[in-house]
């Protein structure tokens, strides 16, 4: 398959999908999204892949959601049809991260904000380098509730998840992992062979058994309300776009907001 946002390859047992957007900081462009999901559905259907890596090329994992692309393409949308955008490609495909039959793990370096948090945190293991940070700052940067896809919580824990929601700081590799949201940090030279070093371990496992296994963790996650309270807050989320505040700060330009967002 040819992609031109994303690179993708297959190495033995482990595929792999990575941003390929590196001089834009891995903004996650309609097209970037698109061809991760038809990446993600070939290695899922390709019986040789058993573990499917998602990570980005250059200096960082994702600096979230291509803003410039939203205000020259989609600022003018309807309710309905930023609903509609945002359902597929923020919120349906973050899930199918989280719904792939096949084990995943999210290596992360640099930047993982907002967009990309989500993309990371749907995965089911995390690898990040010493520097990798993770921040998700759109309360502050857009006035907006959050990303599409509240996972905060469930990776972090509630107090931390607000604290790190209200302030819109960030938090180091190490504080992740602190938190438990993130499963072990490596220097950024050993990244890639450490987060392949876990691909071919979790290879090693028989595929079907590995298969029950991720159905029954994410189904005792669901019955704890998982996936019931990601589709309450996206309807939150589509509800802060229509307020005043909202408005406001995007009013004031996509420029201003990155920079807010960096802070």
């Amino acid at each position: 398959m040819a992609f031109s946002e994303i690179e993708y390859s297959v190495s033995g047992p482990v595929a792999r999908i990575l941003h390929a957007r590196p001089g834009a900081r891995n903004a996650e462009s309609q097209l970037l999204l698109d061809e991760m999901d038809a990446a993600l559905a070939a290695a899922t259907a390709d019986a040789e892949v058993r573990v499917i890596v998602i990570g980005g090329q250059g200096d960082h994992f994702s600096a979230g959601h291509d803003l410039k692309e939203a205000q020259a393409k989609r600022q003018g949308f309807t309710v309905e049809q930023r609903w509609d955008y945002e359902q597929l490609r923020y919120y349906d495909y973050a899930l199918r991260i989280w719904d792939c039959p096949k084990p995943t793990i999210a290596q992360v370096q640099g930047a993982c904000i907002a967009g990309g948090f989500m993309v990371a945190n749907l995965c089911d293991l995390v690898v990040a380098s010493e520097d990798a940070f993770f921040a998700d700052p759109v309360c502050h940067s857009m006035g907006a509730a959050a990303v599409e896809v509240l996972v905060h919580p469930w990776v972090m824990g509630t107090r931390r998840a607000k604290e790190f929601l209200f302030t819109g700081a960030r938090i180091t590799a190490q504080e992740a992992l602190a938190a438990g949201m993130v499963n072990r940090v490596v220097a950024r030279a050993d990244l890639e062979s450490e987060t392949q070093a876990m691909a071919d371990r979790i290879a090693a496992a028989p595929p079907f058994a590995l298969r029950l296994i991720k159905r029954s963790l994410n189904r005792t996650m669901d019955m704890q309300g998982f996936r019931n309270a990601l589709s309450a807050h996206f309807d939150s989320h589509q509800l802060s776009h229509v307020s005043a505040e909202f408005a406001q700060m995007r009013g004031s330009g996509m420029a201003s907001a990155i920079e807010r967002g960096r802070r």
